[in-house]
């Protein structure tokens, strides 16, 4: 199985890549973070958010594994604990598919996108900014690997 975590946006700063990059390689082989960067939709005066959102979800769905679990991350998604991540975690592991987490632009995710969506999460209630939810997203899954594994990174 591989973690596909697919964001829009591109040409971060020097630390938040050092950051994503630290988290990513702790992790097994059996269980790889892959980054897909999607370039945002450019806003000029003629589009919509709505517009912005499903041009850059037509860029998403490209770089998709089909057959993938789609794991959307949306401030409306369900509050996971780490420990309760690590369980799916185990369960994406038996399934044996691929899953990829999604990272929406500054207008968020398309609803079509997000209705498809095998599941929604939420990082935090707070607003966050694109680059750093990377880091979270690869320190969380870095963290609920190491839960599985009864790894003393992660204290109770």
């Amino acid at each position: 199985m591989q973690l596909i975590i697919a964001a829009v946006g591109h040409k971060m700063p020097a630390w938040i890549e050092d950051g994503f990059n630290e988290y990513t390689k702790r992790m097994p082989p059996e269980c790889r973070i892959q980054l897909k960067e999607i370039k945002p939709v450019e806003r000029s005066g003629s589009k919509t958010a709505e517009t912005a959102m499903a041009l850059e979800r037509a860029r998403i769905e490209a770089v998709l594994p089909k057959g993938a679990r789609i794991v959307a991350l949306d401030e409306h998604g369900k509050d996971l604990s780490s420990v309760k991540l690590s369980e799916y975690l185990t369960q994406w592991q038996q399934d044996g598919r691929d899953v990829a987490l999604v990272i929406g632009g500054a207008d968020g995710l398309d609803a079509g996108f997000k209705a498809s969506a095998d599941m929604l999460i939420r990082l935090s209630t707070l607003t966050l900014p694109h680059g750093m939810v990377r880091v979270l997203l690869a320190e969380q899954l870095y963290r609920a690997w190491s839960i599985t594994q009864n790894h003393p990174y992660h204290r109770i």
